[in-house]
C-alpha cells in the first residue's frame, strides 16, 4: 500500500511576515515561507527564490509582480505571489533596505 505524502505550509514564526503582494515597489524583503508543495518550491528555487533569500519588488502589474533576486529579475503571477510570505528588511538612514549582517 502506498503512503500519501502531504506538504503542509511552512510554520511562520516571525510576526512581521506578510504576503509578498502587500509590499510596495522598491521594498526589499526576506522570503520567509513558500506555502506550496515540493514542485512549486523546486520551480522557485530554480529561479533563485528560496526560503531565506532576499528579494526586492521591482514593479507590479495587476496581482502579478516582478521581483529582483540577486542579479536576476523574475515575473510572478498572482497565484504564486499569494503563496509567498516575506519579512520586510529594515531601512538604513538613507532610505535603502539592508540585510542583517551575518
Amino acid at each position: 500500500m502506498q503512503q500519501s505524502v502531504s506538504f503542509a505550509p511552512s510554520t511562520i514564526t516571525d510576526p512581521d511576515a506578510m504576503g509578498l503582494g502587500r509590499l510596495p515597489p522598491g521594498v526589499s524583503a526576506r522570503l520567509q515561507a513558500i506555502q506550496g508543495g515540493r514542485q512549486l518550491q523546486r520551480k522557485l528555487g530554480a529561479l533563485g527564490l528560496r526560503v531565506g533569500s532576499e528579494l526586492r519588488v521591482e514593479h507590479r502589474r495587476g496581482r502579478g509582480l516582478v521581483v529582483a533576486a540577486g542579479a536576476s529579475r523574475v515575473a510572478l503571477g498572482g497565484g504564486i505571489v499569494d503563496k509567498l510570505l516575506v519579512v520586510p528588511l529594515p531601512e538604513d538612514s538613507g532610505g535603502n533596505t539592508t540585510a542583517a549582517a551575518s
